[in-house]
């Protein structure tokens, strides 16, 4: 019992300790982030963002992702008369739809696939069943090709 008490005492202690020195630095730096900084990481994510390598820092290259978290906004890829297929379901599509899909998707830069997917999503356009297991296979591929050139 005394153990308990005193890890919960340690707890505590610790826990007041960094709310000071949380309190103490947000007074310190007036509670915000300047400009300058937001301005520095903006710069920092264009600079990585263009550059020809991954940065190695995540399990998959930001690159290649097809999660919606990794670019908050929607790019075009000269594709906007996909927006008309919003909220449709995967397999509501006719075969003339689904050639439309994959027009877009093989015109593609292989660097332009993956954003092109997380943009599709972002918009609420289902792909086609067969045009997503396509865009998944060159996602896959275009990661394994990146990292055998890297190892």
């Amino acid at each position: 019992m005394k153990v308990i008490l005193i890890i919960s005492l340690i707890l505590l202690v610790a826990g007041v300790v960094l709310w000071i020195h949380d309190r103490i630095t947000r007074r310190h730096n007036g509670g915000s982030v300047t400009s300058e900084e937001v301005q520095s990481a903006a710069t920092a994510q264009e600079d990585e963002a263009d550059s020809e390598d991954c940065c190695g820092m995540h399990m998959t290259c930001e690159r290649d992702s097809l999660l919606t978290a990794v670019s908050p906004e929607v790019v075009y890829y000269d594709d906007e008369e996909l927006d008309r297929f919003r909220g449709r379901g995967a397999d509501d599509y006719s075969d003339e739809e689904i050639e439309e899909f994959r027009d877009v998707l093989l015109t593609l830069l292989p660097d332009d696939i993956a954003g092109w997917g997380r943009s599709i999503q972002m918009r609420d356009i289902n792909l086609p069943t067969s045009i997503r297991q396509e865009l998944l296979m060159i996602v896959a591929e275009a990661r394994e090709a990146r990292s055998r050139q890297h190892a």
